[in-house]
């Protein structure tokens, strides 16, 4: 949100490529419609009205004369005019001080982010933005721009046989104090963010009940996350399994926690203290799963988000490649939102910023823990995510077990180099890393590593292995 002095400046500036600024008097639905469109067609910006007598013209509404609870009215009503329906932040006052309700208002403001995946249009005019001014789209550029865009229809169509009645009006209510609606209802509220649809029947978006649907997974198959958790470097037999569905959000949520609950912690040991680290930045693991769960196509039924966890790294699978415009090589610098309501919803409800700086957020995490930088790939069918964990020391404990004047210490730092390389280790392992020694002086190492918490035992007898835990 603009603060008092981003409005200042901006107003200071005047219209612009992506600052767009009407007086209140001519703030009516179709000249905001218009403008917000245009911006949308561009690379997004801001529409601002201003209401304090420092930035009224002279000739225009007096601040006194100024209807506010009609120029909000007017701001909804242009979101809905545009087609297909224009999906972004809600309209909001900017006062001169943002933590005093009762300071003066300085504007209305109206954010649209870059990015968006449509060619919006009113009345069936396409506008866009050239320099400060509002201009219409001609056939050659509207049509390079539908190429480049059009892949958001999807979300804002009603599944045959749906109702609002599929919908968690409870979550709704929820929502909507939340992002702190005002005088509009939530049924108002959903439908300037795509998700239902109708006049007077409403029925949900696919949007909609994948945000707030009682079961979303009734709708639109495989809108899931299989969350697999195997013991070694690759995919084997030993691992532990959850199938997570719900809401995004719910699924956001139980992904997050499976990774928790999940994830090995490292343990180091120095002056024989003991000291955990968890293997991943926690925020760095969350913007993954979000990012799958918002921007993956929804459109290949019957594909699952996968989030896939090795005793290296951590794999999170995104059925869909890069939408739009975006490549590997422009990640970092282009934006653009393939699932428009799916992604303002969660930015509603605080899971990611309608920005789109997650990717980048991963990366600064990662480096500030002086871990190696995400890997990005484009899979058959799919985009992929990849974390590395925090490299171990030499040996995961400290530099007296690495020590090469103790025999003992030398076959610990084999021992617990061959977990970290295959992920597991057993007795016959160890026997044949050191065979020139005792069975019995070997399991006593496992022993001492168990007792001071560096590795874990699983299974019994024949079955019987080790991992770092």
């Amino acid at each position: 949100m603009l603060s008092a002095a981003d409005v200042k400046k901006l107003l200071a500036a005047g219209a612009g490529a992506h600052i767009e600024v009407l007086s209140a008097g001519l703030a009516t639905p179709e000249r905001m419609a218009r403008a917000l469109t245009a911006l949308a067609n561009s690379r997004g910006g801001v529409l601002l009205v201003p209401v304090a007598p420092q930035f009224t013209l002279k000739g225009t509404a007096k601040p006194k004369d100024i209807d506010l609870h009609a120029l909000l009215e007017n701001s909804y009503k242009a979101l809905l005019a545009s087609e297909p329906r224009l999906i972004v932040p809600l309209p909001y006052w900017v006062r001169e001080n943002a933590e005093d309700a009762e300071s003066q208002l300085l504007a209305l403001a109206i954010e649209v982010p870059d990015g968006l995946p449509n060619v919006y249009s009113v009345e069936g005019r396409h506008y866009t933005r050239s320099g400060g001014r509002i201009t219409v789209l001609t056939a050659r550029p509207l049509r390079e721009l539908m190429l480049m865009r059009g892949e958001g229809a999807w979300e804002s169509a009603s599944p045959s046989g749906s109702s609002k009645d599929d919908l968690n009006w409870k979550a709704i209510e929820a929502y909507t104090a939340k992002i702190g609606a005002g005088e509009s209802s939530p049924e108002e509220i959903l439908l300037t963010r795509g998700c239902v649809q109708g006049s007077r029947k409403l029925k949900p978006t696919y949007a909609g009940l994948l945000l707030f649907g009682k079961q979303p997974q009734r709708w639109i198959k495989g809108a899931e996350v299989l969350a697999v958790r195997f013991s070694g470097t690759e995919m084997d037999d030993s691992f532990v399994r959850q199938t997570i569905g719900g809401t995004l959000p719910e699924q956001i949520r139980k992904a997050e926690a499976f990774l928790i609950e999940n994830m090995t912690v490292q343990s180091r040991m120095k002056n024989w203290q003991r000291s955990d680290e968890a293997p991943y930045p926690a925020s760095a693991l969350r913007e993954a799963v979000v990012n799958a769960v918002a921007h993956r196509d929804y459109r290949l039924s019957g594909s699952q988000i996968q989030v896939l966890m090795f005793s290296n790294r951590v794999e999170v699978r995104s059925p869909g490649k890069l939408p739009g415009h975006v490549t590997l090589k422009n990640l970092l610098k282009e934006r653009y939102s393939r699932n428009e309501a799916i992604v303002q919803g969660l930015a509603d409800m605080g899971f990611i910023e309608r920005l789109g700086y997650g990717i980048d957020r991963m990366f600064r995490v990662m480096k500030e823990r002086n871990q190696t930088e995400p890997k990005f790939e484009e899979t058959d069918g799919g985009f992929m995510v990849t974390l590395f964990a925090k490299a171990q020391a030499v040996d995961g404990v400290d530099a007296a077990i690495a020590s090469p004047s103790n025999a003992q210490q030398q076959r610990l730092q084999k021992m617990l180099e061959f977990v970290r390389e295959h992920g597991r280790i057993t007795n016959s392992d160890y026997q044949k890393l050191s065979p020139d020694v005792n069975p019995e002086t070997l399991r006593r190492d496992f022993v001492d590593l168990v007792e001071r918490g560096i590795v874990m035992k699983v299974g019994d007898k024949r079955g019987t292995y080790y991992i770092l835990k």
